[in-house]
């Protein structure tokens, strides 16, 4: 994990490299403040009368070290946000970027709502630790062996107080940490799940506000919301143990060394002849001793605080270093085909399962030839795996067995970049983002011309529309195209698909939300102006693809039938009844009417 984390450090190491530093240099500052203030009061204790001269010389050296010590802290408190802060910016990106090379089945493996509770609140974590490590827990060690050397110095006997009660401390807190970090662990999954439900409760607002369950899900938010508060109140259960700890052992420790120091001092210790059973002692040494007390356990206070944030920051840090590992399922092969001839496609005994140990199909058998240039109409009951089967073509997941091809090459062997540009899809819940209508034209082709735009929306019967709009095509889309309709959505969605100029387009379900004269207007647009362009089409009406140069009917993931809107009718099976069922619809409709 902090292996993988590194590498997002990259241009942020000087910063990270200089903080260390810096600190380091304020800390043996601060460490040797304390002696110079010894021998400055053992001096005007034992002098008389005091030069001035030296008191000065003792007053520079003394506010030198200070003005240094205190520049090393600023410089550091800089280089230290600047390294974090950068840290997870780069996290974030790459975090970003690796989604984006995703495969499909890579992004079926973690759920949106944890994505984003990954590149939010867990990047938040591990910065907050990162900033921890490179500043804090590089002074606390530091300030900690320093100060308990220099205490040897000044007195063997007490600071011995200190070596012991410093592991006996450290066992306390390793015992907190272990206990807490599994809560941490299942806290965060939780954090998902909450995330999750609010992801659907703002995106399905309409529906929760048509079926009044606005209590229903307040109440589901609630228990979700009190269930990690349940886990967090007892992991800071745990960690509140660590405060009262640190303060016994500093009061403990505070008094030994203030009793034994002064008995010392005053030499009420006495031994015979003049030597002292725990060493002879000035005043000067009490306070240094007092100091280095007040350093060693302020350090101990900062392991306690650092404790905590990187007790969090571990099952973040994994987390985050869970997506970075994440290797996509497709790859550009060697040597690969960089373009791609024509539109035909060909399914060769095709079987998909989205779990390849599964042993569990979706598609099954899959032979299919179509001619470059060619419509072909998909109808199947939901289920049926037609989405699976067009998934395939633009190599959005690869076959389990048998191979697709496209223009004559497996899809497999092609870059990504050149198959996908050539593919276009247009999906029932396609997806708008915010941004002028040019602007989301624009993902189609970034070149395109207004001209070319407008075209595009002409043949998508989009144009009639937007024109409406006052600002025309620079209306703004609220993001998911919440401000149109779900039919001029579609509309929007065709028409960028189109101004890729691509070999083959597929449109899954993705005029449902049209009229039939508008689909039909549409399909007419598509024969006319892109003749050369293979046409697939998933519909549940019939209207929508009997006039389809092949019609495939699936079933169970399987082709069931196969043929054109006459022969598939003369077979009388799954096409027909289809059929009869959609004219009599009709036929009730107009009765009704």
């Amino acid at each position: 994990m902090v292996k993988t984390l590194a590498k997002s450090i990259r241009n942020y190491k000087r910063a990270s490299i200089i903080t260390p530093i810096t600190v380091s240099i304020e800390v043996i500052l601060e460490v040797l403040i304390p002696f110079v203030m010894s021998d400055l009061i053992n001096y005007m204790e034992k002098t008389s009368p005091m030069k001035i001269t030296t008191v000065v010389a003792y007053g520079a050296i003394l506010l030198v070290m200070a003005m240094v010590s205190l520049i090393m802290g600023m410089l550091s408190g800089k280089y230290c946000a600047t390294a974090s802060a950068g840290f997870a910016k780069n996290l974030r990106q790459d975090m970003f970027y690796k989604v984006q090379s995703f495969s499909f089945a890579n992004i079926d493996k973690f759920s949106t709502s944890s994505l984003v509770t990954r590149m939010t609140t867990d990047v938040t974590n591990v910065q907050m630790s990162y900033m921890m490590i490179i500043r804090v827990a590089v002074r606390t060690p530091l300030m900690l062996v320093f100060s308990l050397i220099m205490s040897f110095f000044v007195n063997v006997y007490l600071a011995l107080i200190f070596l012991i009660a410093i592991p006996i401390v450290g066992l306390c807190l390793a015992v907190i940490a272990l206990k807490v970090r599994p809560i941490f662990i299942r806290v965060f999954k939780k954090y998902d799940r909450l995330n999750e439900s609010v992801q659907e409760n703002v995106r399905g607002a309409r529906v929760v506000k048509a079926y009044v369950r606005e209590d229903y899900e307040k109440k589901k938010f609630v228990v979700a919301s009190d269930d990690i508060k349940g886990d967090f109140t007892r992991a800071e259960k745990l960690l509140a143990i660590s405060t009262p700890v640190m303060q016994f052992s500093i009061y403990i420790i505070m008094i030994l060394v203030a009793v034994l120091g002064g008995m010392i001092t005053v030499k009420s210790l006495g031994g015979v002849d003049g030597t002292y059973w725990f060493g002879a002692m000035d005043t000067g040494k009490l306070m240094n001793l007092i100091s280095y007390a007040f350093m060693i356990l302020q350090s101990l206070m900062m392991l306690a605080m650092i404790l905590v944030i990187i007790s969090m920051s571990v099952t973040s840090g994994n987390r985050i270093a869970e997506v970075l590992n994440e290797e996509s399922t497709l790859h550009n092969p060697d040597n690969a085909v960089t373009e791609v001839k024509d539109g035909s496609i060909t399914f060769n005994d095709v079987s998909f399962s989205y779990k390849d140990d599964s042993g569990k199909y979706c598609l099954t058998d899959i032979y299919l030839d179509i001619p470059s240039g060619s419509t072909i109409g998909i109808l199947g009951g939901t289920g049926a795996s037609k989405t699976t089967l067009v998934q395939l073509i633009p190599r959005l997941y690869d076959a389990t067995k048998g191979s697709v091809k496209v223009g004559g090459v497996d899809v497999r062997d092609y870059e990504l970049d050149v198959l996908r540009n050539s593919v276009a899809m247009v999906l029932q819940k396609n997806t708008l983002f915010s941004g002028t209508i040019n602007e989301n034209m624009r993902w189609g082709n970034p070149d395109a011309t207004q001209e070319e735009i407008r075209e595009a929306c002409i043949q998508a019967q989009a144009d009639p529309f937007i024109e409406t709009f006052p600002k025309g095509y620079d209306t703004y889309i609220e993001q998911g195209g919440t401000n149109v309709s779900g039919g001029q959505k579609q509309r929007l969605c065709i028409a960028r698909a189109l101004l890729k100029k691509p070999k083959i387009i597929i449109f899954d379900d993705s005029t449902s939300a049209v009229d039939t004269k508008t689909d039909a207007q549409i399909r007419k647009a598509l024969a006319d102006n892109i003749p050369g362009t293979t046409k697939i089409i998933i519909a549940q009406r019939i209207s929508s693809v009997q006039e389809a140069d092949k019609i495939i009917v699936m079933h169970g993931g399987k082709i069931a039938e196969m043929g054109t809107h006459e022969e598939l009718l003369k077979k009388g099976g799954i096409y027909n009844e289809i059929y009869d069922a959609q004219i009599n619809n009709k036929k009730e409709d107009g009765e009704n009417e």
